[in-house]
């Protein structure tokens, strides 16, 4: 895949995989595990042993052990994980929302790293750094042939420490260092703004720790500018998601009371529940109800929602929610088709298990695990179309993926074909084979922005205008798990 796609995501939070996560802090012993097969753990033993002593040099057997734990919980599924301290740590910085670093919001572009937007406030932001500008060396280390995950590392650190980012701006052709005291960095994930008067918008990029909190504190703004709002987009691209409590919440916001939002289902029996749009539902983070404060027309107002392959999860809870009791309009692309619920349960003071204990459902019964949520209305991200869509990784293509558990999945020789056909255009545009370079893809407008075609449909829907609605774009079938 082309280096100018633009892969978003959050200095020191690296590549978030969509999660849906509840937090059981504290060791957790079960009476009804099943005795241990003694053969193989006696096969383990010996293993281990034989590496003690037939190994080219000495391993540490704590990390031998970590490692054998960690190996064991990823032949699960693509989200269950084994945190030893560092992960957990960046895990927890993760649901916060706070960590410590320059303060960027990042993609990859012709293998450097790209500045999709400084956080507002930040160092980066103070230190003038812009959107578009390039990052080709930390410190002394070329960015050039680092992962994306590999250059966040490089910018964390702890507090009041320096790092040098040597930049290169292409609006004025030059490149040059800076020096970025880092720093704890909040990000918010929730963005709103008057599109234009009577229309709002509510991006949220995550559901964290803070979310529901800013999202009524931000709402609430949008109701003081135009306390009679024609109607709301509710923008779900793109977010990964996050917490379980976070998703009833916001869901709970537009729903009547007492309503499903979600369901889930697994071997436990605190794994068999059903979630309500009500504070005892949502608020067990929260302490009082946080939705209190929100306006009572926002129960009414119309809403669109827009989705795209990059939602998932915690977005797709509360887009299937909004569409099954048809509360708005869900709009856009397939979401990610993440349907399987990860609680973590502490194991020592520094490390955890985050392990796959349900799945989840709609409040129709739909399991969405390896489809997602098919919108009502299907639109493009750009008016000419969604040229790279396809090569987009999902559920279904994540390996050792759980199935949906309700019938058969079978291939879907439609989006095969729609991969190759976009295979095949980017191959033209990086060059024919030839080495002659063509025009590369655009990068897509930002989110929220006056380009932003999405968005611009979603504004039509709400005022009864005609939508471009995509005439390539089909219902995605879901795909066989044969790993399972």
């Amino acid at each position: 895949m082309t280096s100018k796609l633009k892969i978003a995501g959050w200095v020191a939070l690296g590549a978030l995989a969509g999660g849906l996560t509840t937090l059981q802090f504290g060791a957790t012993a079960r009476n009804s595990v099943a005795p241990l097969p003694l053969e193989e753990m006696q096969q383990l033993a010996a293993v281990f042993g034989m590496i003690k002593t037939d190994y080219v040099e000495p391993v540490d057997e704590k990390k031998l052990i970590s490692d054998a734990i960690g190996g064991m919980v990823s032949g699960l599924d693509p989200h269950s994980t084994y945190f030893d301290k560092t992960s957990f740590k960046e895990f927890r910085e993760g649901t916060t929302g706070r960590f410590v670093g320059v303060g960027i919001e990042i993609g990859m572009e012709d293998g450097l790293v790209k500045v999709v937007s400084p956080i507002e406030g930040s160092p980066a932001f103070r230190a003038g750094m812009k959107s578009g500008d390039l990052i080709t060396k930390i410190d002394d280390t070329f960015v050039k042939g680092l992962t994306m995950d590999q250059a966040v590392k490089r910018m964390r650190g702890e507090p009041n420490t320096k790092v040098v980012l040597t930049i290169f701006r292409k609006t004025e052709n030059r490149t040059f260092p800076v020096t970025i005291v880092r720093e704890e960095i909040r990000v918010q994930s929730v963005r709103t703004k008057m599109i234009e008067p009577g229309y709002g918008w509510v991006r949220i990029s995550q559901f964290q720790d803070r979310t529901v909190d800013d999202f009524v504190t931000k709402v609430n703004a949008l109701y003081k500018e135009d306390p009679k709002l024609k109607g709301l987009v509710l923008d779900l691209r793109n977010d990964p998601g996050g917490l379980l409590e976070g998703a009833i919440a916001i869901s709970a916001a537009f729903l009547p009371k007492d309503v499903v939002v979600v369901s889930t289902n697994g071997q436990l029996p605190e794994s068999k529940a059903t979630f309500k749009a009500r504070a005892e539902d949502y608020s067990r983070r929260f302490g009082t109800d946080p939705l209190a404060k929100l306006p009572a027309a926002l129960k009414s107002v119309p809403v669109v929602v827009l989705v795209n392959e990059g939602s998932a999860s915690a977005s797709e809870i509360v887009s299937g929610a909004l569409q099954d009791h048809k509360r708005a309009v869900i709009m856009g692309g397939q979401t990610f088709g993440k349907g399987s619920v990860q609680t973590v349960r502490q194991l020592t003071a520094d490390t955890a298990l985050k392990i796959t204990t349900a799945r989840y459902y709609t409040p129709s019964g739909r399991s969405i695990q390896a489809r997602g949520i098919v919108p009502d209305v299907m639109v493009d991200e750009t008016a000419e179309g969604n040229l790279f869509a396809a090569l987009r990784m999902r559920e279904a293509d994540l390996e050792k993926h759980i199935t949906s558990g309700q019938g058969k999945e079978e291939k879907d020789a439609a989006r095969e074909k729609a991969r190759e056909e976009a295979m095949k255009k980017l191959e033209e545009l990086n060059g024919n084979g030839n080495g002659k370079k063509n025009e590369p893809p655009k990068p897509l407008p930002e989110f929220g922005s006056a380009e932003d075609f999405p968005l611009l449909q979603a504004l039509n829907q709400l005022k009864g205008k005609p939508v471009a609605v995509s005439k390539t774009m089909t219902e995605r079938k879901p795909e066989e798990n044969k790993a399972q």
